[in-house]
């Protein structure tokens, strides 16, 4: 029979790492006598980031005696003690092989049943002192599990395990772990996980969103692992949001074969192969990135544009606002010109329109309607019977770009609709005809108009545009998750568990560090250049040095937006496309990404490199 060895438990405290401040529970004591199990936790316990610890699905940590002794054999240690891995419950028996999401055992006073296993990060790593310990845990099928607590009760040190039930599907928490972080996600793997009750809403998405890949034929849910049949990695949307494989790697020279202004700050390029081929189709709602040299002297200019054209057209269309003081926008606008060439790369990103019979909103404020018009004309050209509301805001009629395109998009639509809001209408402009508000869109006004709340909305606008709109939805009922935003510049951090500071603007490093001889130093025939890594929506490039550690280490010293929760290649959550340019992996991932995507948490650059942050 297994057995409760010992009960610990740690509030959380600030601890110093990587130059920052960490809230983290992750330090667990040892305690004797009983403590209360309750639905949220053991008393006298707690978690510093309640988004991936604790919490009803996962009020209790368990991990086991044999584990301890693996990890001793492994790691050539001899001072762990209990708790050293974040547990509450250090048990002896249970292992991750044989326990089973779903089962349930009875301890003490109380019952747990098994939720899922442990949520893969950092802080592990963090209390062990190894790094890797995140991505070791789950290669090694040892990652531990979570319980929830069904009765409520006493427990205690040397209380016997008792099993009650066992899990439907009898997979057990080193199976369940697999399926979601490692290659190979068999589709009936997938929906026998998905008809475990009790596996955590979490998880249960993750698998959903996989096996709504190997339903449609994608091949990152398919028992052959994460590639094609062709071997090419196609991601993991279980962990991540994958964009679509990039149709070139890098760069390619396209021509301006048309100008059109669109308004009075924005304007519209069309491009073309210069050999006039078809350019590889995109899909609406995706966007290209220009490469530009205003200055010889300068770095390129690197920028986002969405395709404001009809999707799968011959030509890519882009609509560009004129920023003050854009260095970009300002070059495209007074200096290039009809038969002028510019280095572009393939159409990529995840704000995509779903494939489904649901009612659509597509919202959007100045330029910010430039992927969602392609949307539009995505639906209009397949004469799309689905609900579509064109929700539109803009200064007036003379800042409001693409109103007869979109007037006459609408009208091929049986149920599309038009709500457009100026905040300072002309007397020459027309309610009723150019607009239908007066004022800005706000709660109240997308609360009057009652959006069906099994609808898929998609916004893009300026920040605080999207922040408003996003709550006005939520208000009406839609999900969160049928709410989908496209971001203009870099995207917003992730860094779990540290303190944040006020936001900078990203910036070169203030340090160089010292790594020793390495590409560029002075030894040898002559210096070799060290590769650049540019940061294309943060407008920054940075001279490459091994010192830095990691492409996501030289993101945080120049303080460029970042996102990451392992920092060790298991969780995905750092994947970034890769606009041009190679990396190397140390460690490898335990999956890899999509192509034309990287994992920076892990990664150096060989060569020069271009990164969509």
């Amino acid at each position: 029979m297994a057995t409760l060895i010992s009960v610990n438990v740690g509030m959380p405290k600030d601890v110093a790492w990587h130059g920052s401040t960490l809230h983290t529970g992750v330090w667990k004591r040892s305690v004797a006598g009983p403590v209360a199990a309750r639905r949220l936790n053991l008393d006298g316990d707690g978690q510093g980031d309640l988004a991936g610890h604790g919490g009803e699905q996962r009020a209790v940590l368990v991990y086991q005696l044999d584990s301890y002794r693996h990890w001793q054999r492994h790691l050539k240690r001899d001072d762990f003690a209990h708790g050293q891995f974040g547990e509450n419950f250090t048990v002896e028996g249970l292992p991750d092989d044989e326990v089973c999401v779903g089962d349930r055992y009875g301890i003490g006073e109380a019952v747990f049943e098994v939720t899922q296993p442990r949520v893969t990060c950092y802080r592990v790593g963090l209390r062990l002192g190894e790094p890797q310990m995140a991505a070791l845990l789950v290669s090694h099928h040892r990652p531990g599990f979570y319980m929830r607590v069904l009765t409520e009760g006493r427990v205690q040190a040397g209380d016997d395990i008792v099993k009650l039930a066992s899990g439907p599907e009898a997979m057990t928490v080193a199976e369940i772990d697999a399926l979601l972080y490692l290659p190979g996600h068999a589709k009936e793997s997938l929906e026998r996980a998905l008809r475990i009750p009790a596996l955590s809403p979490g998880w249960q998405g993750s698998f959903q969103a996989m096996l709504a890949d190997a339903d449609s034929g994608s091949d990152s849910s398919s028992g052959g692992g994460s590639g094609s049949g062709s071997g090419i990695p196609t991601g993991n949307s279980g962990l991540t949001t994958p964009s679509p494989p990039p149709a070139w790697p890098g760069f390619a020279p396209q021509q301006i074969i048309d100008i059109e202004p669109e308004t009075p700050g924005i304007f519209s390029l069309t491009l073309a192969a210069l050999d006039r081929k078809p350019l590889p189709p995109a899909l609406p709602g995706q966007y290209i990135a220009i490469r530009l040299q205003p200055d010889q002297h300068d770095p390129p200019v690197i920028r986002n544009y969405s395709l404001s054209g009809q999707p799968g057209a011959e030509t890519y269309r882009i609509s560009v606002k004129q920023e003050p003081h854009g260095a970009a926008s300002t070059y495209l606008h007074q200096r290039v010109k009809v038969g002028d060439v510019l280095d572009v790369a393939a159409p990529r990103g995840t704000f995509l329109l779903k494939d489904a019979d649901t009612p659509v909103l597509l919202l959007s404020a100045g330029v910010g309607a430039t992927p969602v018009l392609a949307m539009l004309k995505a639906l209009a050209a397949r004469r799309s019977p689905r609900t579509v509301w064109w929700l539109h805001a803009a200064r007036d009629g003379a800042h409001h770009p693409f109103a007869d395109e979109v007037r006459a998009l609408l009208g091929q639509l049986p149920a599309g609709r038009s709500f457009v809001a100026y905040s300072a209408p002309r007397p020459t402009d027309r309610l009723g005809v150019d607009y239908v508000f007066a004022g800005r869109f706000g709660p109240e006004r997308i609360s009057e108009l009652k959006p069906p709340q099994d609808a898929d909305a998609y916004l893009c606008g300026p920040d605080a545009f999207m922040k408003d709109m996003t709550t006005a939805l939520l208000a009406c009922g839609l999900s969160a998750a049928r709410i989908h935003t496209e971001i203009f510049g870099a995207t917003s951090a992730v860094t779990p568990g540290v303190a944040t500071g006020p936001t900078r603007a990203p910036h070169q490093p203030s340090r160089i560090p010292d790594a020793g001889p390495g590409p560029g130093s002075e030894s040898g025939p002559g210096p070799t250049p060290r590769p650049t890594v540019s940061f294309a929506r943060s407008g920054l490039t940075v001279p490459w040095h091994p010192g830095y550690g990691t492409l996501l280490d030289l993101a945080e010293a120049c303080d460029v937006p970042v996102r990451w929760s392992c920092r060790t290649g298991v969780c995905h959550t750092c994947e970034t496309a890769l606009v041009t340019g190679r990396v190397d992996y140390a460690p490898e991932p335990l999956e890899p990404p999509a192509r034309g995507s990287v994992l920076i948490c892990c990664s150096t650059p060989p060569d020069d490199v271009v990164l969509d942050m």
